[in-house]
């Protein structure tokens, strides 16, 4: 079987280097010959865990990149792992998946049957809209010389190359038996585990899996293309619930570590994505929610939790920046470091990240801003060139002459720089903490003034933390 991914982005080439490590024959396409080269190199264009060895050890065997859609006319599935922009009034714009379906339709085999798959985040209804350009430009009939199906991806920046040799689900969405067929063979070495957990453990991983077997699910195409938007947007409603949890714990001197903590008890509620941040940001959450809240308007049934959910997110983003100013009175003529860049470690994506948010809001009280990230930097200057800031190279410099430190981002790396010696570089010696991630004790220690969020400052906590501590 042979496979083709179109897109050398975080699906595309995530997708394209776990199918050839699987033994498909698979080629990348992209338009950008860097991207190109980099995976023919044995190189991975993007940062991500893991890839660079995956891409390292099957490139030029199995795995191969071009700008060209030639491979297309002998493969067996086709993914399409394009970016899909939003538009700006939150609808996405489809021209990167509609420039793929004509490349596509020039090259595809007319003597043949082919699966079409949409791997992208797309609105509803876009399998039929990529159906009927594939028809108009190919000349072929849908269903009979190919077939456009949903399949949506489910990654983790940071934990892609995991999450793909190790789903907890698989959606596959048409109605089409022979395209059901293909994918359940395509997906058969996935499902079983025992190859995937080899090919990860020998890039360095050590899997942990909850659930045992992923489940493979098929059901029709517009259901998957829901499903992808509708378990997105829940997330940012849950994180964005927790959030503001944590600002009221904070109001009333409770804390939130602990109230997430009994929370997440509950197994009807569980304790993923009740961890306390500045708000969810990055390059899937803000896009698919504004999507989906557009596509909930365009039909007369508007999602106003997600609505909610959204105005809540810059209202944290914006809650940051006003716990800083009232700690130092102001932000007027002062200088504030900022650690992370990136939505969350182990990433170099900055894309619509909430540092973005808050150091502008700084920046507009006055206050001259020193970032660092260990991978985001160069990302984050791309899409923020107009943003007044100086990019220091050690995390160190984010402190020198600075009158507060704000973390944005829990890189490890932070947790291990040498705190003592980042307080004496320091005009101030304050740090919030927006994960709550640093040891409050040891910060404390090191006389810092340390603030989290939702952690509350009652006498009554600070004794239980004491007193669990010996314990």
């Amino acid at each position: 079987m042979r496979v083709v991914c179109i897109g050398a982005g975080y699906v595309g080439s995530v997708t394209g280097a776990a199918f050839a490590a699987l033994g498909y024959q698979t080629t990348v396409i992209d338009i950008d010959q860097s991207k190109v080269q980099a995976i023919n190199e044995g190189k991975s264009p993007i940062f991500e865990p893991g890839l660079d060895t995956l891409i390292k050890t099957y490139a030029g065997t199995t795995l191969n990149a071009s700008v060209e859609y030639d491979a297309v006319s002998e493969a067996d599935v086709v993914f399409i792992g394009v970016g899909t922009p939003s538009r700006p009034d939150g609808s996405a714009d489809l021209k990167y998946i509609e420039g793929a379906a004509i490349n596509i339709a020039k090259t595809i085999k007319p003597d043949g049957y082919t699966v079409i798959v949409n791997k992208s985040t797309v609105p509803v209804g876009t399998a039929e809209h990529v159906s009927a350009i594939v028809e108009e430009h190919s000349g072929l009939k849908s269903n009979v010389h190919f077939s456009v199906i949903s399949n949506p991806e489910f990654l983790r920046e940071g934990y892609a190359v995991e999450d793909v040799f190790l789903p907890d689900r698989i959606v596959i969405g048409t109605l089409n038996e022979r395209a059901r067929t293909i994918m359940r063979e395509l997906y058969s070495k996935l499902i079983d585990l025992e190859q995937p957990y080899e090919i990860i453990r020998q890039l360095g991983f050590n899997p942990q899996r909850e659930s045992g077997l992923p489940v493979y699910f098929e059901t029709d195409t517009r259901s998957a293309e829901m499903i992808k938007y509708a378990s997105n947007a829940f997330l940012a409603v849950k994180i964005s619930y927790i959030n503001e949890v944590a600002r009221l714990c904070e109001a009333m001197q409770a804390n939130v570590l602990e109230v997430s903590k009994g929370m997440g008890l509950d197994s009807r509620i569980g304790n993923k994505f009740l961890q306390v941040s500045s708000g969810w940001s990055g390059s899937c959450f803000p896009k698919d929610t504004a999507e989906f809240l557009a596509a909930s308007r365009k039909h007369g049934r508007e999602l106003n939790v997600v609505k909610a959910a959204m105005e809540s997110n810059l209202e944290m983003h914006a809650y940051i920046v006003e716990k800083v100013k009232q700690k130092l009175g102001t932000l007027y003529g002062k200088t504030i470091g900022v650690l992370g860049l990136t939505f969350k470690p182990n990433t170099d994506d900055t894309r619509h990240t909430q540092a973005s948010f808050i150091i502008r809001g700084m920046i507009n009280q006055g206050a001259s801003v020193k970032v660092h990230d260990p991978q985001g930097m160069e990302m984050f200057h791309v899409f923020n060139p107009n943003l007044a800031v100086t990019y220091c190279h050690a995390a160190e410099e984010v402190a020198d002459q600075s009158d507060a430190i704000v973390l944005l981002t829990h890189w490890e790396d932070y947790a291990l720089l040498q705190w003592s010696d980042m307080g004496n570089r320091m005009n101030h010696k304050y740090v919030l903490d927006t994960r709550n991630f640093l040891s409050a004790g040891m910060m404390n220690q090191l006389g810092y003034h340390y603030e989290g969020i939702g952690i509350g400052n009652s006498q009554e906590y600070h004794q239980f933390r004491a007193l669990s501590e010996v314990i």
